[in-house]
């Protein structure tokens, strides 16, 4: 963990000092369940938190909430269309309750770091049909209140198409080599996110998404789905405001999960 500040800063700065005005519009990864083809401009950073993620999961008689704060994550453009990423989650606290017996479980701790690097294909300011390939790596750093407790890595493929100036569809692939539960190995997951974006004026958008997951860890597999809805409000070129919701739509999915958080890019 003592690398990881040094970590930062080498990112940060494998960019170039600044880029000049005229840069292309924000491109954010939050909110919302899926990822964007776009990336940053060359020798731009950006800081994107969650200021705090609730979920609830209910599975029998258990009750689970999950309450994260600083989800943070770290783009640096070091071209004109690839950036390097590195996220990680200050705080995460659970609280399981045994709706039968009343007992409760409380843990807490910081979450695992997250790698990354995304390279765009076609159109990285997202305009048109853009394209990208992002692999990443998840290093188990975190507790096991929010930790995965062993490596585990991956590909997200996201696509966007421009409809019109007003509305862009995106579709986004996944395949991961997800920690076990019992945190020892990993296995096979695979998944995909599509979404509907309406930009209702210059500074503020919506979406809505609906995400489908098949997980197939040795303990069970399970299918996830989920719709969700977030909006964007943009006070300026640079920073981002955002709140995001989400519902399972199926037994082996989280009931609900709310999202807030905000950008800066540098």
């Amino acid at each position: 963990m003592r690398k990881l500040p040094a970590f930062a800063m080498t990112l940060a700065l494998a960019a170039p000092a600044m880029a000049q005005d005229g840069a292309r519009s924000l491109c954010a990864d939050r909110p919302g369940l899926g990822t964007p083809a776009c990336t940053l401009d060359k020798g731009r950073v950006a800081l994107e938190v969650g200021i705090i993620d609730w979920t609830r999961d209910e599975a029998g008689p258990v009750r689970s909430d999950t309450i994260q704060t600083g989800a943070a994550v770290l783009r640096a453009g070091l071209t004109d269309s690839l950036e390097a990423q590195l996220g990680w989650t200050a705080f995460g606290h659970t609280r399981r309750r045994d709706m039968m017996t009343g007992t409760v479980v409380k843990d807490g701790g910081v979450g695992d770091i997250t790698l990354a690097v995304r390279q765009n294909l076609h159109n990285p300011d997202g305009s048109g049909i853009s394209l990208a390939l992002m692999p990443y790596a998840l290093l188990p750093v975190g507790g096991a209140a929010i930790g995965a407790g062993a490596f585990g890595a991956g590909l997200i493929v996201p696509m966007g198409v421009e409809v019109s100036d007003s509305v862009s569809f995106a579709l986004t692939a996944q395949l991961d080599a997800a920690p076990d539960a019992d945190r020892d190995g990993r296995h096979l997951g695979y998944g995909a996110v599509a979404g509907l974006e309406l930009a209702l004026s210059d500074a503020l958008s919506a979406s809505a998404e609906l995400s489908l997951y098949r997980d197939r860890d040795p303990t069970g597999s399970a299918t996830r789905a989920l719709t969700g809805i977030s909006v964007g409000w943009q006070d300026s070129g640079n920073t981002q405001w955002d709140i995001g919701a989400n519902i399972g739509l199926n037994d082996e999915s989280p009931n609900v999960q709310i999202a807030l958080g905000y950008v800066r890019r540098f």
